[in-house]
Protein backbone atom coordinates (compact mmCIF):
# COMPACT_ATOMS: atom_id res chain seq x y z
CA UNK A 1 0.00 0.00 0.00
CA UNK A 2 1.47 3.27 -0.83
CA UNK A 3 0.65 6.59 -0.65
CA UNK A 4 0.68 7.36 3.43
CA UNK A 5 2.54 10.40 3.26
CA UNK A 6 1.42 13.98 2.50
CA UNK A 7 3.80 17.30 2.03
CA UNK A 8 6.37 18.54 -0.09
CA UNK A 9 8.96 20.27 1.62
CA UNK A 10 8.11 19.27 5.28
CA UNK A 11 6.72 15.92 4.52
CA UNK A 12 4.93 13.27 6.75
CA UNK A 13 4.62 9.47 6.90
CA UNK A 14 2.27 8.02 9.19
CA UNK A 15 2.47 4.55 9.83
CA UNK A 16 0.57 1.55 12.13
CA UNK A 17 -3.07 0.00 12.70
CA UNK A 18 -5.72 1.11 14.96
CA UNK A 19 -4.82 -2.45 16.94
CA UNK A 20 -1.03 -2.97 16.28
CA UNK A 21 1.23 -2.75 18.94
CA UNK A 22 2.25 1.13 17.87
CA UNK A 23 1.29 3.95 15.41
CA UNK A 24 3.28 6.89 14.79
CA UNK A 25 4.81 9.55 12.13
CA UNK A 26 7.81 9.70 10.50
CA UNK A 27 8.85 13.55 9.76
CA UNK A 28 11.68 15.05 7.44
CA UNK A 29 12.40 18.19 6.21
CA UNK A 30 11.69 19.95 9.79
CA UNK A 31 14.06 23.18 10.16
CA UNK A 32 17.28 22.29 11.82
CA UNK A 33 16.97 24.09 15.50
CA UNK A 34 13.44 23.95 16.41
CA UNK A 35 12.71 23.94 19.90
CA UNK A 36 10.90 20.26 20.38
CA UNK A 37 9.74 18.59 23.35
CA UNK A 38 7.68 15.70 24.73
CA UNK A 39 5.72 17.72 26.68
CA UNK A 40 4.78 20.33 24.10
CA UNK A 41 3.43 17.56 21.72
CA UNK A 42 1.74 15.80 23.80
CA UNK A 43 -0.65 19.24 24.86
CA UNK A 44 -2.25 18.41 21.49
CA UNK A 45 -2.34 14.71 21.28
CA UNK A 46 -4.05 15.48 24.93
CA UNK A 47 -6.87 17.18 22.90
CA UNK A 48 -7.67 14.55 20.78
CA UNK A 49 -7.17 11.36 22.69
CA UNK A 50 -10.35 8.84 23.17
CA UNK A 51 -12.42 8.63 26.94
CA UNK A 52 -12.62 11.86 28.09
CA UNK A 53 -16.68 12.39 27.91
CA UNK A 54 -19.57 10.06 27.40
CA UNK A 55 -19.90 11.65 23.86
CA UNK A 56 -16.55 10.09 22.48
CA UNK A 57 -15.49 6.35 22.23
CA UNK A 58 -14.50 4.40 25.37
CA UNK A 59 -11.07 3.39 24.41
CA UNK A 60 -8.96 4.40 27.06
CA UNK A 61 -5.69 5.43 25.44
CA UNK A 62 -2.86 7.57 26.82
CA UNK A 63 -1.80 8.29 23.41
CA UNK A 64 1.62 8.74 25.24
CA UNK A 65 4.16 9.97 22.54
CA UNK A 66 7.70 9.02 22.17
CA UNK A 67 10.58 11.13 20.21
CA UNK A 68 12.93 7.87 18.64
CA UNK A 69 14.96 10.57 16.84
CA UNK A 70 15.84 13.31 15.11
CA UNK A 71 16.08 15.70 17.99
CA UNK A 72 19.31 15.86 20.51
CA UNK A 73 19.20 18.43 23.59
CA UNK A 74 15.67 19.72 22.74
CA UNK A 75 16.51 21.07 19.26
CA UNK A 76 15.62 19.66 15.70
CA UNK A 77 18.72 18.20 14.21
CA UNK A 78 17.54 18.44 10.57
CA UNK A 79 17.62 14.93 10.24
CA UNK A 80 13.92 12.07 9.80
CA UNK A 81 11.79 13.02 13.42
CA UNK A 82 10.54 9.39 14.48
CA UNK A 83 7.39 10.14 16.87
CA UNK A 84 5.66 6.80 18.20
CA UNK A 85 2.32 6.13 20.27
CA UNK A 86 1.55 2.55 21.66
CA UNK A 87 -1.97 1.16 21.77
CA UNK A 88 -2.26 0.35 25.09
CA UNK A 89 -6.33 -0.78 25.33
CA UNK A 90 -6.94 -2.88 22.00
CA UNK A 91 -10.36 -5.42 22.17
CA UNK A 92 -9.96 -7.16 19.30
CA UNK A 93 -12.39 -9.67 20.41
CA UNK A 94 -15.30 -7.29 19.52
CA UNK A 95 -14.47 -7.51 15.53
CA UNK A 96 -14.44 -11.03 15.49
CA UNK A 97 -17.90 -11.10 14.52
CA UNK A 98 -17.14 -9.23 11.51
CA UNK A 99 -14.20 -10.76 10.48
CA UNK A 100 -16.14 -12.51 7.08
CA UNK A 101 -18.24 -9.41 7.18
CA UNK A 102 -18.13 -6.07 5.52
CA UNK A 103 -19.92 -3.13 7.79
CA UNK A 104 -21.64 -0.44 5.79
CA UNK A 105 -20.28 2.94 5.47
CA UNK A 106 -16.58 1.28 6.33
CA UNK A 107 -13.65 1.00 3.88
CA UNK A 108 -13.88 -2.66 4.78
CA UNK A 109 -15.61 -3.99 1.30
CA UNK A 110 -13.04 -1.63 -0.73
CA UNK A 111 -9.94 -2.70 0.81
CA UNK A 112 -11.08 -6.24 0.81
CA UNK A 113 -11.94 -5.94 -3.33
CA UNK A 114 -8.61 -4.08 -3.84
CA UNK A 115 -6.34 -5.61 -1.78
CA UNK A 116 -7.40 -9.20 -1.31
CA UNK A 117 -6.84 -8.77 2.49
CA UNK A 118 -7.74 -6.27 5.49
CA UNK A 119 -7.17 -6.18 9.13
CA UNK A 120 -11.29 -6.10 10.30
CA UNK A 121 -10.08 -5.51 13.82
CA UNK A 122 -11.46 -1.77 13.90
CA UNK A 123 -10.73 -1.21 10.77
CA UNK A 124 -6.76 -1.50 10.72
CA UNK A 125 -5.28 1.29 8.49
CA UNK A 126 -8.22 3.16 7.83
CA UNK A 127 -8.90 3.45 11.28
CA UNK A 128 -9.56 7.28 12.59
CA UNK A 129 -6.70 5.63 15.25
CA UNK A 130 -4.26 7.37 12.77
CA UNK A 131 -5.18 10.72 12.70
CA UNK A 132 -3.10 10.40 16.38
CA UNK A 133 -0.16 10.01 14.31
CA UNK A 134 -0.90 13.32 12.02
CA UNK A 135 -1.62 15.30 15.51
CA UNK A 136 1.56 14.32 16.92
CA UNK A 137 3.65 15.73 13.72
CA UNK A 138 1.74 18.29 14.15
CA UNK A 139 3.53 19.55 17.01
CA UNK A 140 6.53 19.56 15.65
CA UNK A 141 4.94 21.79 12.68
CA UNK A 142 3.21 24.09 15.52
CA UNK A 143 6.91 24.32 16.68
CA UNK A 144 8.56 25.36 13.55
CA UNK A 145 6.23 28.07 12.78
CA UNK A 146 6.41 29.59 16.54
CA UNK A 147 10.05 30.18 15.23
CA UNK A 148 9.03 31.37 11.56
CA UNK A 149 5.42 32.87 11.92
CA UNK A 150 5.49 33.81 15.61
CA UNK A 151 1.63 35.62 14.84
CA UNK A 152 0.17 32.27 13.20
CA UNK A 153 -2.79 30.81 15.47
CA UNK A 154 -4.56 28.43 14.51
CA UNK A 155 -8.51 27.46 15.88
CA UNK A 156 -10.63 25.23 15.69
CA UNK A 157 -14.35 24.74 16.68
CA UNK A 158 -17.24 22.72 15.73
CA UNK A 159 -20.07 25.20 13.71
CA UNK A 160 -22.89 22.05 13.09
CA UNK A 161 -23.83 19.18 14.83
CA UNK A 162 -26.28 17.10 12.64
CA UNK A 163 -29.14 19.80 11.65
CA UNK A 164 -28.01 22.07 14.46
CA UNK A 165 -25.95 24.78 13.68
CA UNK A 166 -23.87 27.46 16.29
CA UNK A 167 -25.90 31.21 16.57
CA UNK A 168 -23.10 33.50 15.39
CA UNK A 169 -24.68 35.94 17.62
CA UNK A 170 -23.45 33.80 20.78
CA UNK A 171 -19.53 33.48 19.18
CA UNK A 172 -16.77 33.15 22.02
CA UNK A 173 -13.65 32.31 21.55
CA UNK A 174 -13.35 31.57 25.50
CA UNK A 175 -16.02 29.02 25.04
CA UNK A 176 -14.35 26.52 23.31
CA UNK A 177 -12.59 24.74 25.75
CA UNK A 178 -15.32 25.00 28.55
CA UNK A 179 -17.14 22.36 27.04
CA UNK A 180 -16.89 18.72 25.20
CA UNK A 181 -18.09 19.97 22.17
CA UNK A 182 -15.66 22.57 20.98
CA UNK A 183 -18.17 25.04 20.42
CA UNK A 184 -17.62 28.91 20.51
CA UNK A 185 -21.49 29.03 21.79
CA UNK A 186 -22.49 28.05 25.55
CA UNK A 187 -26.07 27.54 24.42
CA UNK A 188 -25.23 25.37 21.85
CA UNK A 189 -23.31 23.65 23.82
CA UNK A 190 -25.65 22.89 26.35
CA UNK A 191 -28.67 21.85 24.24
CA UNK A 192 -26.42 20.01 22.01
CA UNK A 193 -25.40 17.88 25.25
CA UNK A 194 -29.13 16.63 25.22
CA UNK A 195 -29.30 16.15 21.42
CA UNK A 196 -26.18 13.89 21.32
CA UNK A 197 -26.92 11.91 24.68
CA UNK A 198 -30.79 11.00 22.93
CA UNK A 199 -28.79 10.38 19.48
CA UNK A 200 -26.27 7.97 21.71
CA UNK A 201 -29.01 6.18 23.88
CA UNK A 202 -30.57 5.73 20.64
CA UNK A 203 -27.61 3.40 19.12
CA UNK A 204 -27.38 5.92 16.24
CA UNK A 205 -25.05 8.29 15.56
CA UNK A 206 -24.79 11.78 13.62
CA UNK A 207 -22.22 14.00 11.30
CA UNK A 208 -20.67 17.24 12.33
CA UNK A 209 -19.14 20.61 10.47
CA UNK A 210 -15.99 21.96 11.57
CA UNK A 211 -14.40 25.41 10.74
CA UNK A 212 -10.60 26.11 11.27
CA UNK A 213 -9.36 29.18 11.30
CA UNK A 214 -5.36 30.70 10.73
CA UNK A 215 -5.17 34.02 11.98
CA UNK A 216 -2.01 36.05 10.76
CA UNK A 217 -0.79 33.63 7.74
CA UNK A 218 1.77 35.45 6.42
CA UNK A 219 1.04 37.16 2.33
CA UNK A 220 1.96 34.92 -0.31
CA UNK A 221 1.91 31.58 0.77
CA UNK A 222 0.85 29.28 -2.18
CA UNK A 223 1.52 28.94 -6.00
CA UNK A 224 -0.36 28.68 -9.34
CA UNK A 225 -1.27 26.50 -10.99
CA UNK A 226 -1.10 23.33 -8.98
CA UNK A 227 0.46 24.57 -6.11
CA UNK A 228 -2.52 26.06 -4.23
CA UNK A 229 -2.66 26.65 -0.44
CA UNK A 230 -6.41 25.64 -1.09
CA UNK A 231 -5.62 22.55 -2.91
CA UNK A 232 -3.45 21.38 -0.42
CA UNK A 233 -5.53 22.33 2.35
CA UNK A 234 -8.30 20.77 0.86
CA UNK A 235 -6.84 17.64 0.09
CA UNK A 236 -5.45 17.48 3.56
CA UNK A 237 -8.95 18.12 5.23
CA UNK A 238 -10.34 15.41 2.69
CA UNK A 239 -7.69 13.29 3.85
CA UNK A 240 -8.95 12.88 7.58
CA UNK A 241 -11.22 10.21 8.15
CA UNK A 242 -15.07 10.47 7.37
CA UNK A 243 -14.86 13.55 5.64
CA UNK A 244 -17.00 14.40 3.29
CA UNK A 245 -16.50 17.85 1.87
CA UNK A 246 -14.43 21.04 2.29
CA UNK A 247 -14.47 24.35 1.67
CA UNK A 248 -12.74 27.40 1.67
CA UNK A 249 -13.90 30.60 2.93
CA UNK A 250 -17.40 31.87 1.54
CA UNK A 251 -17.50 27.79 -0.25
CA UNK A 252 -20.71 26.82 -1.41
CA UNK A 253 -22.51 29.20 -0.06
CA UNK A 254 -20.46 31.58 -2.76
CA UNK A 255 -22.97 29.75 -5.65
CA UNK A 256 -26.16 32.26 -4.13
CA UNK A 257 -23.69 35.20 -4.18
CA UNK A 258 -23.90 37.79 -6.95
CA UNK A 259 -20.32 39.02 -7.57
CA UNK A 260 -20.69 42.38 -6.46
CA UNK A 261 -20.88 40.68 -2.95
CA UNK A 262 -18.86 38.08 -3.34
CA UNK A 263 -15.38 40.20 -4.17
CA UNK A 264 -13.37 41.25 -1.17
CA UNK A 265 -13.25 45.20 -2.01
CA UNK A 266 -9.75 46.48 -1.04
CA UNK A 267 -7.87 49.72 0.73
CA UNK A 268 -5.11 50.78 1.71
CA UNK A 269 -4.86 50.60 5.34
CA UNK A 270 -3.51 53.08 8.03
CA UNK A 271 -0.15 51.16 8.27
CA UNK A 272 0.33 51.53 4.21
CA UNK A 273 -0.79 48.06 3.85
CA UNK A 274 -3.81 46.45 1.99
CA UNK A 275 -7.03 45.74 4.14
CA UNK A 276 -9.99 44.06 2.80
CA UNK A 277 -14.30 44.52 3.39
CA UNK A 278 -14.89 40.87 3.89
CA UNK A 279 -13.36 37.39 3.55
CA UNK A 280 -15.52 35.58 1.00
CA UNK A 281 -12.29 34.55 -0.18
CA UNK A 282 -11.38 32.81 3.06
CA UNK A 283 -7.95 34.40 2.96
CA UNK A 284 -6.76 32.94 -0.39
CA UNK A 285 -6.71 34.34 -3.92
CA UNK A 286 -5.70 32.69 -6.98
CA UNK A 287 -4.43 29.60 -4.65
CA UNK A 288 -2.06 32.94 -2.60
CA UNK A 289 -2.55 33.92 1.20
CA UNK A 290 -3.72 37.43 1.30
CA UNK A 291 -2.59 37.99 4.78
CA UNK A 292 -6.39 37.53 5.85
CA UNK A 293 -7.41 34.64 8.04
CA UNK A 294 -7.39 31.45 6.45
CA UNK A 295 -11.11 29.71 7.23
CA UNK A 296 -11.64 26.00 6.15
CA UNK A 297 -14.31 23.92 7.00
CA UNK A 298 -15.20 20.26 6.81
CA UNK A 299 -18.28 18.01 7.26
CA UNK A 300 -18.13 15.03 8.40
CA UNK A 301 -20.27 11.97 8.18
CA UNK A 302 -21.60 10.06 10.94
CA UNK A 303 -20.20 7.13 12.36
CA UNK A 304 -20.78 4.21 10.96
CA UNK A 305 -20.11 1.85 13.30
CA UNK A 306 -23.66 1.59 15.46
CA UNK A 307 -25.26 -0.47 17.31
CA UNK A 308 -28.72 -0.18 14.95
CA UNK A 309 -28.32 -3.16 12.70
CA UNK A 310 -27.77 -2.43 9.13
CA UNK A 311 -28.43 -4.76 6.17
CA UNK A 312 -24.94 -5.93 4.75
CA UNK A 313 -23.12 -9.00 2.69
CA UNK A 314 -20.63 -11.72 3.99
CA UNK A 315 -17.27 -12.34 1.78
CA UNK A 316 -18.87 -15.39 0.32
CA UNK A 317 -21.89 -13.08 -1.16
CA UNK A 318 -24.56 -14.22 1.72
CA UNK A 319 -26.74 -11.24 2.85
CA UNK A 320 -26.73 -10.38 6.91
CA UNK A 321 -27.61 -8.31 9.20
CA UNK A 322 -24.31 -6.75 10.99
CA UNK A 323 -24.30 -4.76 14.65
CA UNK A 324 -20.94 -3.50 15.19
CA UNK A 325 -19.96 -3.90 18.12
CA UNK A 326 -16.58 -2.57 19.88
CA UNK A 327 -16.56 1.53 21.84
CA UNK A 328 -17.66 4.13 18.98
CA UNK A 329 -18.18 7.84 19.14
CA UNK A 330 -21.39 9.11 18.52
CA UNK A 331 -20.17 12.07 16.84
CA UNK A 332 -16.76 11.63 15.39
CA UNK A 333 -16.99 15.30 14.41
CA UNK A 334 -15.70 16.32 18.08
CA UNK A 335 -12.59 14.20 17.87
CA UNK A 336 -11.99 15.52 14.05
CA UNK A 337 -11.64 19.38 15.55
CA UNK A 338 -8.17 18.79 16.65
CA UNK A 339 -7.14 16.83 13.80
CA UNK A 340 -8.26 19.83 11.06
CA UNK A 341 -6.03 22.01 13.56
CA UNK A 342 -3.14 19.56 13.19
CA UNK A 343 -3.48 19.24 9.40
CA UNK A 344 -3.87 22.87 8.65
CA UNK A 345 -0.52 23.75 10.43
CA UNK A 346 1.22 21.16 8.50
CA UNK A 347 0.30 22.24 5.67
CA UNK A 348 0.74 26.27 6.46
CA UNK A 349 4.55 25.56 6.95
CA UNK A 350 5.05 22.91 4.38
CA UNK A 351 3.92 26.16 2.32
CA UNK A 352 5.95 28.67 4.29
CA UNK A 353 8.69 26.06 3.88
CA UNK A 354 8.24 26.62 -0.18
CA UNK A 355 7.67 30.02 0.03
CA UNK A 356 11.09 30.79 1.24
CA UNK A 357 12.72 28.14 -0.62
CA UNK A 358 11.31 30.26 -4.04
CA UNK A 359 11.35 33.56 -3.29
CA UNK A 360 13.65 33.82 -0.42
CA UNK A 361 12.75 36.48 2.83
CA UNK A 362 12.05 40.01 1.86
CA UNK A 363 11.80 39.83 -1.47
CA UNK A 364 8.38 39.53 -2.84
CA UNK A 365 6.21 42.88 -4.42
CA UNK A 366 5.55 45.93 -2.05
CA UNK A 367 2.13 47.86 -2.03
CA UNK A 368 3.06 51.29 -0.55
Amino acid sequence: MSLNSFGHLFRVTTWGESHGPALGATIDGCPVGISVDKEMIQLWLNKRKPGQSKFTTQRREADEVEILSGVFDGKTTGTPIQLMIRNTDQRSKDYSDISETFRPGHADITYWQKYGIRDYRGGGRSSARETAARVAASGIARAALKTLAPALKITGYMVQMGKHQIDRANFDLAEIEQNPFWVPDAKAAKDWADYLDHIRKSHDSVGAVIEIVANGVPVGLGAPIYGKLDSDLAAAMMSINAVKGVEIGEGMASASLKGSANADEIFMGNDNKPVYSSNHAGGILGGISTGQDVVVRFAVKPTSSILTPRKSITKSGNAIEVVTKGRHDPCVGIRAVPVGEAMMACVLLDHLLLHRGQIGEGKSGQIG
